[in-house]
């Protein structure tokens, strides 16, 4: 009967820590393929609530990505002036805006800017970061402890890849390429 007891509660506590894992799993879909994209609430529990809330509310669907660095990252998240289907979209805006909400203060970690790292894209000020978030294409050892990081890209890098560049020395972007859509899983 004990050996009953056990397996039950491994069975439960395994179940359990899958329907976590999953809530922690994101969709996001680019025109050539969707991108999962694992989150850690552990390390920016504030940054990934927020990215929640605004990737089910649909608040990033087809925001732009405006600013885009060949082999350093791809920036987008500007919900006030990147969305294009919003009466405020200005794409010579776009990377100046955040929501309504508060900045959040910066929550940084261990968690290393390796390739498909994402982060939370803000100004000079360490605790600017609203709604804005970039993904790496590559390791960016100078933005670490620097930049609230808060998950990573599990499958479908190549398709982060193949985002529009933009010019080398700004990054911005000329008839960038958009999100469609960014759900949980």
């Amino acid at each position: 009967m004990k050996k009953f007891i056990y397996l039950f509660i491994l069975f439960f506590s395994l179940l359990n820590t899958h329907s976590i894992a999953k809530e922690n799993i994101m969709i996001l879909k680019l025109k050539h393929g969707d991108v999962e994209i694992e989150l850690y609430p552990e390390k920016a529990p504030n940054h990934v609530k927020r990215f929640k809330k605004f990737s089910d509310e649909g608040k990033y669907d087809n925001v732009v990505f405006h600013r885009v660095i060949e082999g350093f990252m791809a920036q987008t998240g500007d919900v006030k002036f990147g969305n294009t289907s919003s009466p405020d979209f200005n794409l010579n805006l776009a990377g100046t805006g955040g929501s309504e909400l508060p900045d959040l203060n910066a929550e940084f970690s261990d968690v290393a800017h390796t390739r498909g790292t994402l982060s939370a894209a803000r100004s000079s000020d360490p605790n600017s970061a609203n709604s804005q978030f970039f993904i790496c294409f590559n390791s960016a050892p100078h933005l670490d402890r620097q930049y609230s990081a808060f998950g990573k890209v599990i499958k479908g890098m190549e398709f982060v890849d193949m985002i529009k560049k933009g010019d080398p020395n700004s990054g911005s972007v000329r008839d960038p390429d958009k999100i469609i859509s960014l759900r949980s899983k």
